[in-house]
């Protein structure tokens, strides 16, 4: 049997997420358990006031805005929540580095909590509903959608087969039909907790991947100089690529005007157009290859950069053993008689080919 590999932080979250799951089961209030028995893989229930979210007590628990991401309330959600950290954490934990994804972490699990938590509590204070104050607020909600916001960036053209094949998708539009299926959700079924932290988790998600998080260029792989890139400002992350084409253009306009309104209160720097360069440029040598396969265990993150330089590395040696052997003929006297006159040196991206030119037929200026 195969053995399963995982990195680090994965194997933590995935330990964590069974751990204190299990641990809000066993010590969550007896009355909730009798009333909930009838529906263990759905119901939600009250939660342990010091591992999930409950808007009324936790701010004296702190630790539960990063602590209740790993805490599912029921069967369901743990399953769902562990198959996204097993299969989503292992990609991108490869792909970007331990240190990486554990900033991506903190941010897209305590912000949406922290969000949701002030919604609550603001809900109860402008309808005086106490039911606001004892919402459980907790689950993998918000890292799925933040997931999900990664592999948009990653991976937009990869296709995802579900079904054996019936259902074909591609990875860009998941964002989009998950925000859509909660938000459904939350207004017919009443899960409108599962539909916040999906909001909250998209938003906080993309803004961090598009303004603020530090990755090395790709495209500067060949060459070594270890440039990096601040957020992406590629033309196919911006907001409204995340929705379809019939809205894009009214919802970029709406993003436009958000976008220029936190530039003038300087709570984002705007792009300049060597940045939206660098980005689209990024974009490009991402889709190229070298990233890893979203459902291959034995993929290795973070190669693309190393595949294309390997590739120049070869292509810069051919030309050059190409050019050596082109003057080493020269020298030696073994060009013929009816050779072009000596001339520049020949280029190293010309034609690969050494064909002296005759002096009946002129030379071709495209070859």
């Amino acid at each position: 049997m195969a053995r399963i590999n995982l990195p680090p932080l994965t194997r933590s979250l995935l330990a964590s997420l069974v751990v204190f799951t299990l641990l809000n089961f066993i010590l969550r209030p007896v009355p909730n358990w009798v009333e909930k028995v009838e529906k263990p893989l759905t119901s939600v229930g009250n939660g342990v006031p010091y591992l999930a979210i409950v808007p009324g007590v936790s701010a004296i628990y702190p630790w539960v805005f990063a602590l209740a991401t790993v805490v599912e309330q029921n069967v369901l959600g743990l399953v769902v929540t562990g198959l996204t950290i097993f299969y989503g954490g292992r990609y991108l934990e490869r792909a970007w580095g331990s240190t990486e994804f554990t900033k991506f972490i903190l941010f897209v699990a305590m912000i949406p909590n922290v969000l949701s938590f002030l919604l609550y509590v603001f809900g109860y204070l402008l309808s005086k509903n106490a039911a606001a104050l004892t919402t459980t607020i907790s689950g993998g909600i918000a890292i799925q959608a933040g997931f999900l916001v990664s592999f948009k960036q990653l991976v937009p053209e990869h296709t995802v087969a579900i079904a054996k094949g019936l259902i074909r998708m591609r990875v860009k539009h998941f964002p989009a039909i998950f925000l859509l299926a909660n938000t459904i959700s939350g207004i017919a079924l009443g899960t409108e907790t599962a539909m916040f932290l999906a909001w909250f988790g998209f938003f906080t998600a993309w803004v961090y991947l598009r303004f603020y998080r530090v990755s090395p260029s790709l495209s500067s792989a060949a060459t070594g100089d270890g440039s990096v890139i601040k957020g992406d400002a590629s033309d196919t992350f911006a907001f409204a690529h995340f929705f379809p084409e019939p809205i894009q253009t009214p919802v970029g306009k709406v993003a436009d005007q958000v976008y220029n309104t936190l530039v003038s209160l300087r709570v984002c720097s705007p792009f300049s157009a060597e940045d939206i360069d660098a980005g689209n440029e990024q974009a490009s040598a991402r889709a190229e290859g070298g990233l890893p396969s979203i459902m291959n265990p034995n993929s290795r993150g973070g190669k693309g950069g190393a595949t294309r330089a390997e590739a120049e590395r070869r292509r810069a040696l051919a030309l050059k053993a190409l050019d050596q052997r082109l003057h080493a003929a020269t020298a030696r006297g073994q060009a013929p008689a009816t050779a072009a006159p000596a001339g520049p040196a020949p280029s190293m991206l010309g034609e690969t080919n050494y064909e002296p030119e005759r002096h009946d037929e002129p030379a071709n200026p495209a070859s």
